[in-house]
């Protein structure tokens, strides 16, 4: 199983990661589809080659072709939207919050997945990014639609521990050069 590889590649002192890592995936009370499509999305978010290696085959696994390609989709179009509402909203000068993004963003409105899903994978790709107005904006549509904060935190707990097996192995592998 690559998850356990993945585990086993994590070093003694962050051995918190190993644990966290076990539990969020292997413990999640998120739906299949759900978590796989977090874990997915967040891989790809973190950069991390070794994660995204290791994770790829697994997600694939438990996730219809639909819901993968959705869940690739959500980390592609987070990584843009991260960067730009996030400058709109860092930038001192409001008037940038009022021009029109004039960017495509289709696949938000048809993600070929239940909305809720996705919105979910957007909002975990977003902690990733550190975009706080995507952040609030996926909340909100999420817990219009009824999802409690629970699940959502079971999101954001997903993509924090991917990101920091992440950070943490891929600064191995440059120390171990």
């Amino acid at each position: 199983m690559a998850l356990d590889e993945l585990k086993s590649a994590i070093p003694d002192f962050a051995k918190d990661l190993k644990l966290n890592l076990g539990s969020v995936i292997g413990n999640s009370d998120l739906p299949k589809q759900q978590l796989w499509g977090t874990v997915l999305a967040c891989a790809i978010a973190s950069r991390s080659p070794k994660v995204l290696r290791e994770l790829e085959p697994e997600a694939k696994a438990n996730l219809s072709p639909e819901a993968y390609t959705a869940a690739k989709s959500a980390a592609a179009i987070m990584a843009m939207n991260n960067v730009f509402y996030r400058t709109r909203h860092l930038l001192s000068d409001s008037e940038y919050g009022t021009l029109r993004a004039g960017l495509r963003m289709n696949v938000i409105g048809n993600p070929g997945v239940e909305k809720v899903d996705f919105e979910l994978w957007s909002l975990a790709v977003s902690a990733i990014n550190g975009c706080g107005q995507c952040l609030d904006s996926h909340e909100q549509v999420l817990r219009k639609a009824g999802v409690d904060r629970q699940t959502i935190q079971e999101a954001v707990k997903v993509a924090s521990v991917i990101q920091a097996v992440g950070v943490t192995l891929d600064a191995e592998a440059v120390l171990a050069e």
